[in-house]
């Protein structure tokens, strides 16, 4: 199984990017997928998950400025994150859980960086 997520870099506050995520070696339309970040000194969090029937979650600190969607037929999950803050800059991973047999895989991460 894997995750292979791209798409950060360095923005300035009040930029846009979108992350991707291409998993392989799952039934990726049978999953739940989502984005959590982790920033230095702190936990992992999640961000925002969609799951296998389209119902989307986010954390309060980014609803309204970040959408996470699917590409089933791509096996792809996307983040398309505006108004960057500061305080969004993160290592994001993207993770794949299928919750009847309590699965859960992980990418590497893709660094985000937001400067003020």
């Amino acid at each position: 199984v894997q995750l292979q997520a791209s798409g950060g870099g360095l923005v300035q506050a009040g930029g846009s990017l979108r992350l991707s995520c291409t998993t392989s070696g799952i039934i990726f339309a049978a999953y739940d997928v989502g984005w959590f970040r982790q920033a230095p000194g702190k936990q992992r969090e999640l961000v925002a998950r969609i799951t296998r029937g389209g119902i989307n979650e986010y954390a309060d600190s980014v609803k309204d400025r970040f959408t996470i969607s699917r590409d089933n037929a791509k096996n792809t999950v996307f983040l398309e994150m505006n108004s960057l803050k500061p305080e969004d800059a993160a290592v994001y991973y993207c993770n794949a859980h299928y919750p009847p047999r309590k699965l859960n895989y992980w990418g590497k991460g893709t660094l985000v960086t937001v400067s003020s």
